[in-house]
This record gives structure tokens, sequence and C-alpha cells, in this order.
């Protein structure tokens, strides 16, 4: 399709309206469908429970308490909150083949 400029010749590239914006792709999925978080949830679970079945020892002293649990907990969380920030970052600059 060719429509006259305001110079009366004719313009080779098409309509502007036919042009659509350009979008960064979104390459990662949302976080609850990820097998990382899959991961994650597991990994809490066995911690906790971990915590409450290593009981006492012969002398009565409690070999995994629950402080220490709820550390690794937040070890795991940093963790998993990096790795997905890490996702996301590598993302933002990718474009799909399909996006030119």
């Amino acid at each position: 399709m060719t429509t006259a400029s305001s110079g009366g010749f004719p313009e080779s590239a098409p309509a502007r309206d036919t042009y659509t914006a350009s979008r960064p792709g979104t390459e990662t999925k949302p976080a609850f469908k990820t097998t990382e978080f899959v991961v994650y949830i597991a990994s809490v679970i066995a911690v906790l429970l971990a915590s409450l079945v290593v009981g006492n020892g012969a002398r009565g002293v409690d070999r995994f308490p629950a402080d220490q649990a709820w550390l690794y907990v937040t070890l795991l969380t940093i963790g998993y909150m990096l790795s997905r920030g890490l996702a996301k970052s590598g993302s933002l600059g990718t474009r799909h083949s399909t996006d030119r």
C-alpha cells in the first residue's frame, strides 16, 4: 500500500497503523508454575519436619532446634528469591524472533 506524502511522492513504508509496539519478551513463567518453587516448598517442609522428628539426643539435648531450622528456612527463602530475580533479569533483554 502506498500513500502520498506531503510532497506528492509515494511512501514505500507501510502505513503507521500496521506497526506494532516492541515489547520485551516474557520468557519466565509465573513463580508458582516453576519447578524451583516446588523444590523450595518441598525443602522447607523437609527442614521443618526434620526439626520436629529429630528429638533429644542421649543427654536430652535437642540436636536440631527450631531456631536452627528457621535459619535454614530463611536461607532457602533467600536462595529462592535470588534465583527468581536472576530468572527475571535474564529475560528482560531477550527478544523472540517473532517480535521483529
